[in-house]
This record gives C-alpha cells, structure tokens and sequence, in this order.
C-alpha cells in the first residue's frame, strides 16, 4: 500500500467520519496532492493539516464533477455508504484507476490484530462487548473502531502488540476491499438492509461474506448457528469455525441449562449465568454469545470474558433508557436502522408501548414491522421520508393508532400527550437518520433534549 500512496494524487469521496479520517492518513503518509470531494457544499474539513504534512488538499464541495477524475490520478478511496452508480465512478472505471474502502486504506498501518464483526443488527454492541473483553482478558487498550464511530484510518498505528481493534464492519466498508484480513471475523446474522444500495440481497449477503475472502488457514471464523443465511457461509471458511447459538447446543459458546457458556471438545464450561447478564433480552443474549465466541477465538479466558457479561452497561443510543417521568418510560434506540433491529426493540418490553419511527427510506419491506406493530404497540407516532409507506403498512393489518407529525421534537411531545403511567416510549425508527439528521447518534441526542424537555 505505500507504493499507492507515496508521491501520489489521490481522490477521497464521501467527507463523513470515514473520509476525513482517510484524508489525514494520506496526508500522514505522503500523498503528493488530496483530491477531497463531497456531495455536501459545507464541511469541516481542516485543510491545513496538509500544509503541515507536506500534501496538498484540494476541497471539491456541491457535487461529483467528472473533471476531478484527471489524468495524473492514481488511487480513488470511497467513503461507505457512497453509492457505486455516480457517474464518477464510471469514469474513473473506464480508466482503470482503483478504487478501495477506508479499511483498505487504513489496514497495512494497523499494528494490532484485527477482530471484524459484522451483520445486519447487533454490530455495535456486540463490537463494545467484545473490545471490553479483550481490555478485561489483558489485551491491553484494545479499541473498538470502524462503523461504530471511529474510522480504521484515525486508529491506524495507535495501537500496538498485546493489544486489538475490535471493528465494527459494514456491507458498505466490506464491498470493497482486496487484502483486508480481520484474524477473527463474526458474521451476526444477516436480514434484508440496504436494499437501495445493493438493489438485491444477494448482493448484500456477498458484500457482508467478503469478512471473509482473506483469511488463511491461521485465522478463526465465528458464525450464529441459528440464522439461516449465516449458517452456510461457513463453507467458505478458511481457518478454525466457532459457532454460537441461543437455541442448540454447538460447538462454540451457546446456552445450556441457564447457561452462558463455552462447549469445547465434549466439555461445557460456564462464562456466566443468564440471570446475572448485564444485558437483557433475546437480542442481546445474541450479542453476549457472539462477543463471546469473538473474544476466546483471540485468546481471552473465560472468566475475564464472564466478569464483562455481567458488568456491561450497554451502548448509547441502543435501548437506552433515557428517562421515567410520571411513571413513563423513555428508551432511545436511535441505533435500530431497520425493521428487524425494530423488532427486536419492540419485544424487549412489556405492556403498553408507544412507537416512534420513521426515517430515511433504505427500500426495506414494512410489512413484517406492521404485524408486530398491530400486536405490541398501543400507538404509533411517524415521521421523516418513510412515514407514508409505514402508514401503508400498517394500514393494511389495519392498524389506525398512529399520528405522522413534522419532526422529533413533536413526537415526543405526541408520545408523551398519548402516554400513561406504566408505558414505554420507544424511539426505534427501522430506518436511517440521513433524511433529517446527520446520522443516527445526532438523532438519538435530539431525542433525549426533547424527552429531558418535557421535565
């Protein structure tokens, strides 16, 4: 990779998180010119970090223009999530320059070992679970990193041996890798998402599969034995297979008997019981098995990997609990970016609950939402581009408790004017943010000012 970039011009789409970060790193590591493009006419680009590094940063905000794909370019890094149909991209296809992922960017700088975790819900606990696992087994400041918030490129060579970097990993980063090679990669269970981005699941599940194209013999492979999708893909393992499951017992961490815990050559050792796991719900019970099969394929012991079982406090923005006000229960699940991860949210309560939902629309199918919907949910408040298809869909299990309103402010005040003592509040949109927020922590921070408000 330094042969890609020493002394070259580089292009870097997308200026989120991702390409900001992959920005610096280019800079860091001697890119003669930084092409920084972005759909977006404003961003916080600091620009100057060039001059300091020798390189030179040019801002190109407002659109893809074709004429940034020059002849003296070398290398094109494509932020996640931008979509492979602008016509960008064909330029740049039709003259042969490559194109590579953040990840792909960052990982020969990684000096630690890498755990990838990926699927389609369940990453960023799990990925929180299984870097803390990995600090309590002795891995020294193990990180968690990737999708979850804090790129590859910003922790590349931040870290050392004797620690690792957890990173979450999502279709978008994986679709376009070539020597990425995560030592222990976790595939979580995989449901329709991002139809919009990969037009079919196909496409999806082969993005998501590509965790682990690289890998060799010496590497270790984690999949859920109780989704039918997952199950499969281990065919194309290439090292040691660690199953888990909530539902068999499995070669692989597993419950038995009211147990977490390890079944290994014949043997079921305990990592803790099911009542004292910090996290509760099917879901999480999930997550719990998964970051323990990621973290004991590295080498964590099985005692450090049960302390963090029970210790836990959970991620924010996924089933967090805000606020009780007059015996209402606030929970912010900002993180829940479909209907599945939804779902799995609206059956981790009991009794009477109220729905906020609505966002960017990824082309997800509403009607298996709409089902549970009519049978958990007292009353649904919609918003953002989503909101007619979710009335249609729940229109047609004729369900009619619901109110569209114009943002989230109102919601919560919608929500709140149809609580009573006892309910549960839950924001978990089964969409994305990008349709009315940056992204979905700056939505679940909106949510909790406006709860607090209420007070």
């Amino acid at each position: 990779m330094l042969e890609k970039i020493k002394n070259k011009k580089v292009l870097v789409v997308g200026l989120a998180r991702s390409g900001k970060a992959a920005v610096k790193l280019l800079a860091a590591k001697g890119a003669r010119e930084i092409v920084a493009n972005d759909l977006n006419e404003r961003t916080s680009l600091d620009l100057s970090y060039g001059e300091r590094k020798g390189a030179c940063i040019k801002l190109v905000t407002g659109g893809h223009p074709p004429g940034i794909v020059t002849g003296d370019l070398e290398l094109v890094v494509k932020s996640p999530g931008v979509p492979y149909h602008l016509d960008i991209f064909k330029e740049v296809q039709s003259r042969g320059i490559p194109v590579i992922s953040e990840i792909e960017l960052a990982y020969p700088y990684i000096k630690s070992p890498v755990v990838g975790i990926t699927g389609t819900n369940g990453k960023t606990t799990t990925t929180m679970l299984t870097a803390e696992m990995y600090r309590e087994g002795g891995w020294g400041n193990s990180v968690a990193a990737g999708n979850i918030g804090l790129p590859l490129c910003e922790v590349a060579e931040k870290t050392g041996e004797g620690e690792m970097v957890v990173a979450e990993l999502s279709s978008f980063q994986l679709g376009d890798i070539e020597n990425f090679r995560p030592w222990v990669a976790a595939i979580l269970n995989l449901t329709e998402d991002h139809m919009d981005y990969h037009g079919t699941m196909e496409d999806y599940v082969a993005a998501k599969s590509n965790i682990l194209v690289n890998q060799t013999a010496s590497d270790v492979a984690v999949f859920n034995a109780d989704d039918r999708l997952v199950e499969p893909l281990a065919e194309k393992a290439a090292g040691q297979v660690v199953w888990f499951s909530r539902q068999k017992k499995v070669p692989g961490f597993c419950l038995f008997r009211g147990i977490v815990g390890l079944n290994w050559n014949g043997k079921f050792q305990e990592a803790c019981p099911l009542e004292e796991l910090s996290l509760k719900g099917e879901h999480n019970l999930e997550n719990a098995l998964a970051a323990s099969a990621a973290a004991w394929a590295g080498g964590v012991d099985l005692e450090a990997v049960g302390r963090v079982l029970r210790n836990f406090k959970g991620v924010e923005h996924r089933l967090e609990l805000v606020e009780e006000i007059s015996g209402v229960t606030f929970i912010n699940d900002s993180k829940a970016t479909n209907p599945e991860a939804a779902v799995k949210a609206i059956t981790s309560f009991s009794g009477p609950r109220i729905l906020i939902a609505g966002g960017k629309d990824k082309g997800a199918d509403y009607s298996f939402l709409a089902k549970y919907i009519k049978e958990e949910i007292k009353f649904l408040v919609v918003l953002g581009e989503t909101a007619p298809r979710i009335i249609a869909a729940v229109g047609g299990v004729n369900f009619s408790a619901y109110r569209e309103v114009g943002d989230l402010r109102e919601a919560v005040q919608i929500a709140w004017e149809n609580s009573s003592p006892g309910d549960v509040v839950l924001l978990s949109p089964a969409c994305a943010s990008w349709d009315m927020f940056e992204d979905y922590e700056q939505r679940g921070r909106m949510f909790k000012e406006a709860v607090f408000s209420l007070k």
